[in-house]
């Protein structure tokens, strides 16, 4: 066995060699605009408020932990999604990043579609009133009570995933009489740059039907044969948190070749082609994405390239961000507990949270910055590894940062770019209770998901 590993995983708390991390910021109280929040500001008291409203009002009235949503920045999010792509294209919110019936309505008012994977999410976009006609159906597993709930409600698209999946979802859609309509998602064997549990367009992985082999081409032949269905185009997927814009490349390169060969085989040409989402945000002051409008420009010039070069008509384009959409958004607010220095080594931070509410950084190693956000302070920078309360050494929130040498059990913490896959991974280790969702805009704050409580927990428990 490598010294460097552990059965258990990763040895998070071997020492680090000198220089491994970066200096400490000039500023410890300046907050980076490309990490944080929209409206999220430093008051001329100290503290840092979000939509006009201080954190530490945010603590007392709500409690912590919590995610701290900027309403207004998602609404700019979502707007500058769907201007950039303009009325030719699709954009899908990708639901798996964060959903809730509040999110569902601004999604609706802001002119995005959604996209879901399971049949509770679809449940939450019905039951918040996002018209069936704009959701698309994801999923490797769908089951027979999703998909019919699914056909049943009319949704625009089910994305299929296998050779199974296509003949299940025929057959139901015209056992209830209805003609549905479908993308087949292949994997086009593009490696993305990102981690590999979310690098998705690989062969060896449990997503899609694969493009080599002629596999892809196969689920094409067998969908067509099929009166259930109306394919109308090809799904790709390749990865999460990406910032290179190459693998895109690659990938519509692939998929207008298989457009082409339908073309050629099936005089078909089929109207809608997927690029799917992935695409990365600034979780540190080190990572640089790209804005909507020029990613837009960037896969559309790819298609429109690509087809011509084909002599195919350009399909209609459609993305699905759900990261790069809510990720910037939230911050998590945290009230600092345990203060332990390791001589030599760094200060443990211990706040009332943890993995329960923030996975990432122990499932894929992802970074965080942090900052004290219920005053300012000029004390030296001491580097620090904020950790959870939780029975896991591997319960870290943020591995490497600088926080002020005075900081003190009480202080206020913020975990910024929490808004995707922190609330919606959370889980009760410990029997920890999931934290709310607060909305703020206009100087107003609002729960629009709220905290659990032991009562909650312990009506589960009908042991």
């Amino acid at each position: 066995m490598s010294r460097s590993a552990h059965p258990a995983g990763p040895r998070h708390a071997d020492v680090l060699p000198e220089g491994h991390y970066a200096a400490p910021p000039a500023d410890l109280n300046a907050l980076d605009p490309k990490v944080w929040a929209q409206t999220v500001e430093r008051g001329p008291e100290g503290a840092v408020s979000v939509g006009g409203v201080p954190v530490t009002r945010l603590a007392e009235e709500f409690g912590t932990p919590a995610y701290i949503l900027d309403e207004t920045d998602f609404r700019a999010r979502a707007r500058a999604w769907r201007t950039a792509f303009g009325p030719d294209a699709d954009v899908f919110y990708a639901g798996k990043a964060f959903l809730s019936r509040a999110v569902v309505r601004w999604l609706d008012e802001e002119g995005l579609n959604l996209d879901v994977c399971s049949g509770t999410e679809l449940a939450t976009a019905l039951s918040a009133g996002m018209p069936a006609d704009r959701i698309a159906f994801h999923g490797n597993n769908k089951t027979v009570a999703e998909i019919e709930r699914a056909v049943s409600e009319g949704v625009g698209r089910i994305v299929l995933d296998s050779f199974q999946e296509i003949v299940r979802v025929a057959h139901i859609a015209q056992s209830l009489g209805k003609r549905q309509r479908v993308q087949i998602r292949i994997t086009v064997g593009v490696e993305a740059h990102t981690h590999e549990f979310i690098a998705t367009a690989h062969e060896d992985q449990k997503f899609g039907i694969p493009l080599a082999g002629g596999q892809a081409a196969e689920a094409v032949r067998r969908a067509l044969q099929l009166d259930g269905l109306e394919l109308v185009g090809i799904h790709s997927h390749i990865g999460s948190q990406i910032f290179d814009m190459s693998g895109f490349e690659v990938a519509a390169h692939r998929v207008v070749g298989l457009l082409k060969d339908v073309r050629d085989e099936h005089g078909v040409e089929l109207p809608e082609i997927d690029l799917g989402g992935g695409l990365g945000i600034a979780y540190t002051s080190d990572d640089d994405p790209r804005e909507p409008h020029e990613i837009a420009k960037a896969l559309t010039e790819i298609v429109v390239r690509e087809c011509e070069a084909a002599r195919l008509r350009t399909p209609r384009i459609s993305v699905e961000p759900g990261r790069a959409v809510v990720g910037p958004t939230a911050f998590t607010l945290y009230e600092v507990g345990t203060i332990k220095p390791l001589a030599g080594l760094r200060t443990y931070v211990s706040v009332d949270g943890g993995m329960s509410d923030n996975i990432r950084t122990a499932l894929y190693d992802a970074e965080y910055t942090v900052a004290l956000v219920s005053r300012t302070s000029d004390a030296e920078p001491m580097l620090v590894r904020v950790v959870g309360k939780h029975c896991e050494s591997g319960d870290i929130v943020v591995k490497d940062a600088f926080l002020p040498a005075d900081l003190a059990p009480g202080d206020l913490i913020a975990v910024p770019a929490t808004g995707a896959y922190c609330r919606s991974m959370a889980s009760n280790y410990n029997h920890a209770l999931r934290p709310p969702v607060v909305a703020v805009a206009g100087g107003e704050a609002r729960v629009i998901v709220r905290r659990e409580t032991e009562d909650d927990l312990l009506r589960l428990d009908v042991g």
